[in-house]
C-alpha cells in the first residue's frame, strides 16, 4: 500500500538562511494516527506547512501519491485538511452553517448539495442545531467542532492538527479526542499535550534540530525524550 504521506531527505532554509529541515525522512500510511512531538523550533510547524504546498523546500516529498509541486497544489489542498491551533483563525463568515457551506460551495457543489454536506458533517462533530449563531456565539469547544466540520465538509484523506487541545478544557478536549477516534482519515497531531497524544495516537515521531530524531510507540518516544510531566 502507497503512504499518503512520504517525506525523504526534505530540506527548508528560510530567508534569514536558519536551515528548519535538515534532511527529514517521515512515512504516514492510510488511517494512521501519529504524534508530532518535540521542542518549539525543532521543524514540525516547518514540515506540515511543506504538506499542501505553503513552502517548498528540497528532497522528495509526496502526498496521496502527489510530488508537492504546483501543478497538484489544488489537488493536494482537497486532500489535506489542516485544523490551526485557535479556531477562530478558520471561522470568519456570518453563521456556523456559512462557514461549514464555505469548502464544498468553492468545490463546486450546488448550495443545496453543500448545505446538505454541511448538516452531515455538523451532525457528525456534534453540533445538532443552533446552526444559525455565529460562530463568535460559540464556545471553545463548540469552535473546534464546527472548524473540523469546515474540513470534513471538503472529505479529505488526512487531518493535520496543529495544537489541538491549546484552548479546550478537560471536558473539551475529552469530546475531542472521541470525536477524532471516530473518524477514519490517517492523522498527523502536533502537541506538547502528551496524554492526548498518547490517547489518540499509537505513534509518534521526535522532531529536534530540523530531524526526526526517532520514530516508535508514543510511550516510549515521551518516555525515551522524558516527554512527560
Amino acid at each position: 500500500m502507497n503512504p499518503v504521506i512520504e517525506a525523504r531527505g526534505l530540506r527548508f532554509h528560510y530567508d534569514s538562511g536558519f536551515e528548519a529541515l535538515r534532511g527529514v525522512d517521515f512515512r504516514l500510511e492510510a488511517g494512521q494516527n501519529v504524534a508530532l512531538l518535540g521542542p518549539n523550533g525543532s521543524g514540525k510547524t516547518t514540515f506540515l506547512l511543506h504538506l499542501n504546498g505553503v513552502l517548498q523546500g528540497e528532497g522528495e516529498l509526496h502526498v496521496c501519491g502527489l510530488p508537492v509541486e504546483p501543478r497538484h497544489y489544488v489537488a493536494i489542498r482537497r486532500k489535506v485538511g489542516f485544523l490551526f491551533q485557535d479556531p477562530e483563525d478558520q471561522l470568519f463568515l456570518p453563521s456556523i452553517l456559512e462557514d461549514v457551506c464555505f469548502g464544498p460551495l468553492q468545490s463546486g457543489l450546488t448550495q443545496a448539495e453543500a448545505e446538505a454536506r454541511a448538516k452531515q458533517v455538523l451532525e457528525q462533530v456534534g453540533i445538532r442545531a443552533g446552526w444559525e449563531r455565529p460562530p463568535y456565539h460559540l464556545s471553545g469547544g463548540e469552535k473546534q467542532r464546527v472548524a473540523l466540520a469546515g474540513i470534513l465538509a471538503v472529505e479529505p484523506e488526512i487531518l493535520i492538527l496543529d495544537e489541538p487541545t491549546t484552548h479546550l478544557d478537560p471536558p473539551a478536549r475529552r469530546h475531542l479526542l472521541e470525536l477524532l477516534q471516530s473518524l477514519p482519515q490517517a492523522k498527523l497531531v502536533v502537541t506538547h499535550d502528551t496524554a492526548f497524544a498518547k490517547a489518540l495516537c499509537p505513534q509518534a515521531a521526535f522532531f529536534e534540530g530540523g530531524r526526526v530524531q526517532a520514530q516508535g510507540s508514543t510511550a516510549e518516544i515521551a518516555a525515551r525524550f522524558h516527554w512527560d510531566l
